[in-house]
C-alpha cells in the first residue's frame, strides 16, 4: 500500500499490556484491524516491570508503580512530553487519547500545538469506580467530581468515542457537548477458536465433570466480586461439588479470598490469576459450565461477549454498557442484583444442561455480529471524518 495513503493517528494511553483489562483489549484489537485498512497507528504506553515481546510502533515512556496498586503505572510527566514531541508530524495525524489521567493532558497538549483533531474514548465509568479507591471522600462528592472531571476533559476534544448507547446517554446528562459516536470493541477471530475445556480442567487438577462457574476480568473492588462470592455460597446449597473460578489479577484478590475464608467456600473457589490470551482464556471459557458476570461500571462488558463466543450459558446483571450486550437473543439468563435470584439462576444452568447448551448456542450466534473488523471500519471512518480532505487524500 502506497504509505501516502496511510493514516497515522497517534494513540496514546496510562494502561496497556501486559496489563490486562478492557482497554489494553480494545487497543490491540482496534490497532490491529485499523492497520489492515490503511490506518497505521503509534502508540504511546508505560514501560512495565514485566518482560514484553516487542511490538511495532509502540513507544514506552518510564514510568513508576502506582501507591497501593502495583498493576497500574504512572508515566514520568516530562518523560511523556519528551516522547510524544519526538514523534514525527507526518505519524501524527491525529491523536486519540484512550485514558483520562497524564495521557489525557499530554495528548490534548500535542494536539492543539500540532493543529491536528483529537479523540477520546470513554472506556471507565469512573463515578462508581472513586469511592473504591478515596473511601475517605464522601459519595456524592465523590460522583460530583468524576462527573465534572470527565465533562470537562471531554469537552476538551474534538470527538468523543462511547463504548455503548448506553454510557453515550449518560455523558449527554452529564453535559458533554462534544459529538459521541457509538463504536463498542469488536469481537476478533481468535476469540471464535474453540479452546479445551479438558486440558485448563487438567492444568488445574479440576475433576472432568465437576460443575464449574467462571468469572473472568480485573479482580477488583469495582467489579462486584463480593456478590458472585455470597451468592455462590447459596449455590453450594444445592449444587455442592460447584466450583467457582475467578481469573484475573487485580487490587482485590487478598481481600476476596479472605471473604471466601469467611464464607467458608474457600475450598470451592479457585483463584487462577491472568491467562495467556493465544490460548490459555480460550481454554478457561471452555471449561466453564456456567459464565456469571455481576459489575454495575462496565461501559461495554467484552468478557461477556468472550464467554459467548465459546458458547458459554451467561447469567448476568445488566448495568450501565453491558446493556447493550445482553439484549433479546443473546441467550445469557439477565437477572436482577439479588443474590438468591442469581444463585436460583446459576444452579438451573448446572442442573439443565440441554438449556445451557441452547444458551450457548445463541450466545455464540450473536457475539458473531460483533465483529472487530466492521467496528474498526466506523473508527476510520470517525478518523477520516475529522481531517481535512487534503490530509485525507494526500
Amino acid at each position: 500500500m502506497d504509505r501516502s495513503l496511510i493514516l497515522h493517528p497517534l494513540i496514546v494511553s496510562d494502561v496497556y499490556f501486559p496489563r490486562v483489562n478492557g482497554v489494553s483489549t480494545s487497543i490491540h484489537s482496534f490497532r490491529q484491524d485499523l492497520q489492515r485498512m490503511g490506518v497505521d497507528s503509534t502508540l504511546v504506553v508505560p514501560t512495565s516491570s514485566q518482560t514484553m515481546q516487542p511490538e511495532a510502533e509502540v513507544l514506552r515512556v518510564p514510568a513508576r508503580s502506582v501507591p497501593f496498586d502495583p498493576e497500574d503505572s504512572i508515566m514520568g510527566w516530562r518523560a511523556l512530553r519528551r516522547c510524544l514531541a519526538e514523534v514525527p508530524q507526518d505519524h501524527c495525524d491525529l491523536v486519540h487519547i484512550q485514558t483520562p489521567f497524564l495521557a489525557h493532558y499530554a495528548g490534548l497538549a500535542l494536539a492543539r500545538a500540532r493543529g491536528v483533531p483529537v479523540v477520546a474514548t470513554c472506556h471507565t465509568y469512573f463515578e462508581d469506580y472513586l469511592h473504591h479507591y478515596m473511601p475517605l471522600l464522601p459519595g456524592f462528592a465523590g460522583a460530583w467530581l468524576a462527573r465534572a472531571v470527565m465533562t470537562r476533559q471531554l469537552n476538551a476534544v474534538d470527538a468523543v468515542v462511547s463504548p455503548s448507547e448506553q454510557v453515550r446517554e449518560r455523558l449527554l446528562e452529564y453535559g458533554v457537548l462534544r459529538p459521541i459516536h457509538v463504536i463498542p470493541t469488536g469481537m476478533t477471530d481468535d476469540r471464535f477458536i474453540a479452546g479445551s475445556g479438558a486440558r485448563f480442567r487438567a492444568q488445574y487438577g479440576i475433576a472432568p465433570a465437576r460443575p464449574l462457574v467462571l468469572n473472568v476480568g480485573r479482580v477488583a473492588h469495582e467489579k462486584n466480586l463480593g456478590f458472585l462470592l455470597r451468592m455462590f455460597a447459596q449455590v453450594l446449597r444445592t449444587e455442592r461439588e460447584a466450583l467457582l473460578v475467578i481469573a484475573g489479577e487485580g487490587p482485590a484478590r487478598n481481600s476476596l479470598e479472605q471473604e471466601a475464608q469467611r464464607l467458608g467456600i474457600a475450598t470451592s473457589t479457585k483463584f487462577v490469576g491472568n491467562l495467556d490470551r493465544e490460548r490459555g482464556l480460550n481454554d478457561c471459557y471452555a471449561a466453564a459450565d456456567a459464565f456469571v458476570f455481576a459489575s454495575r461500571t462496565e461501559t461495554q462488558g467484552l468478557v461477556l461477549l468472550e464467554a459467548m463466543a465459546q458458547s458459554r450459558p451467561v447469567v448476568s446483571i445488566a448495568c450501565l454498557g453491558t446493556r447493550s450486550v445482553l439484549t433479546a437473543g443473546s441467550g445469557a439468563c439477565v437477572v436482577d442484583e439479588r443474590e438468591a435470584d442469581f444463585a436460583s439462576a446459576v444452579a438451573h444452568v448446572l442442573k439443565n444442561r440441554d438449556q445451557a447448551r441452547n444458551m450457548g448456542e445463541k450466545g455464540r450466534s450473536w457475539a458473531a455480529q460483533w465483529s472487530s473488523r466492521a467496528l474498526a471500519e466506523r473508527m476510520a471512518q470517525l478518523y477520516r471524518g475529522l481531517l481535512p480532505a487534503s490530509v485525507v487524500l494526500a
